[in-house]
């Protein structure tokens, strides 16, 4: 059974940073990519950020360009989201997402800035 288990949300201040992880297990077919998207109350999920697992390649969403930047460990089957200059329109749930044969999702992290 796959899992993606995300961890390192909460609370934060205007301009403060926050490190989200997420690490696979249960799978051990070729990995296209990994990635974060996130949902706000009312609002339908969206991309932030993602990353290829052979070449690396990272890209993102408009609103998180320059502030977030996604790394993985290759290894551990883990990829990050370190999110700095933290805005209030930041604040959602946010899903590690693994894109192989399918598609999987973990459960998701809170992840809130105070203004």
């Amino acid at each position: 059974q796959v899992q993606l288990v995300e961890s390192g949300g909460g609370l934060v201040q205007t301009g403060g940073s926050l490190r989200l992880s997420c690490g696979a297990s249960g799978y051990s077919l070729s990995i296209y990519e990994m990635g974060w998207f996130r949902q706000a109350p009312g609002k339908e999920r969206e991309f932030v950020a993602a990353v290829t697992w052979s070449g690396g390649s990272r890209h993102y969403a408009d609103s998180v360009q320059g502030r977030f930047t996604i790394s993985r460990d290759n290894a551990k089957k883990t990829v990050y989201l370190q999110m700095n200059s933290l805005k209030p329109e930041d604040t959602a749930v946010y899903y590690c997402n693994l894109r192989g044969v399918m598609d999987y999702w973990g459960q998701g992290t809170q992840v809130t800035v105070s203004s």
